[in-house]
C-alpha cells in the first residue's frame, strides 16, 4: 500500500510544513502512533493534526532537521504504521457503491471552488468582525465624528485597511518574519513606518 503518494504538500515555509493527509490516516491510533513519532524527532518542535480537515502540520527547526529529512522521516513513521497492522480495514475500506448524489456531494466538497469559497466566506467572516469592532471603538468618540467627520471617516478606514493588512500578513509575521528578523529587516521597517503614518494620521491638529 503506497499510502504516501496520498500525502500532498499544501505549504511549505521556512520551518512550517502542512500536508493534506488521506483519512485513513485520521484513525486515532495512528494520529497518536505519528505524532509520538514526529515529536521524537531532533528539530521537530511541534505537530498538529487537523482531523475534519484532514490537514496535517509540523512546525521544525530548519538547522536540525531540514524538509527532506522530515518528510523522509514521516514517511517512514506511515510505513512502520502499516507494518504494524495500525490501518484497519474500516479505515481503508472505500464504499463499493455510491450513490449519484452522495458521488457529486463528495466531488463538490473537495473541488477546488468550493475550497474557494469556503475560505472567501471565511474571510469576509472575519472582516466583518474587525469592522464591528473598529466600529464600536468609533462609536466611542461621537464628539469627534461631529467635530469632524471628514477626519474620522479617515480614521475609520485607516483602522480596516491597518486590519486587514496584519490579517493577510499574519502567517509570514508569526512564522516567517520573528524568526529571522534581520533577514526580513526591510518588511518590519515597512511595518514600523506604516504604524508611524497611523499613529500621526491620530495627532490632533494645531
Amino acid at each position: 500500500m503506497a499510502i504516501q503518494k496520498a500525502f500532498i504538500l499544501r505549504y511549505r515555509g521556512f520551518g512550517y510544513v502542512r500536508f493534506q493527509i488521506p483519512a485513513a490516516v485520521c484513525e486515532p491510533e495512528i494520529v497518536s502512533f505519528l505524532e509520538t513519532g514526529l515529536l521524537g524527532k531532533t528539530g521537530v518542535q511541534s505537530v498538529a493534526f487537523f482531523v475534519k480537515q484532514e490537514k496535517l502540520s509540523i512546525r521544525f527547526d530548519e538547522a536540525a532537521c531540514d524538509f527532506l529529512q522530515l518528510a523522509k522521516y514521516l514517511f517512514q513513521l506511515v510505513s512502520d504504521a502499516e507494518q504494524q497492522k495500525l490501518f484497519t480495514t474500516k479505515a481503508l475500506a472505500v464504499p463499493a457503491v455510491l450513490s449519484l448524489r452522495e458521488r457529486l456531494g463528495a466531488k463538490l466538497k473537495k473541488s477546488r471552488a468550493n475550497q474557494w469559497v469556503q475560505a472567501k466566506y471565511s474571510d469576509a467572516k472575519e472582516t466583518v468582525q474587525a469592522a464591528k469592532i473598529v466600529t464600536k471603538l468609533g462609536m466611542k468618540r461621537p464628539k469627534a465624528f461631529i467635530r469632524d467627520p471628514e477626519q474620522a471617516i479617515i480614521n475609520f478606514l485607516n483602522d480596516i485597511l491597518v486590519l486587514y493588512l496584519i490579517k493577510i500578513h499574519w502567517k509570514r509575521i508569526t512564522q516567517i518574519w520573528i524568526p529571522s528578523p534581520f533577514k526580513y529587516r526591510y518588511e518590519w521597517l515597512a511595518v514600523f513606518y506604516l504604524f508611524f503614518l497611523l499613529m500621526r494620521s491620530r495627532r490632533p491638529k494645531s
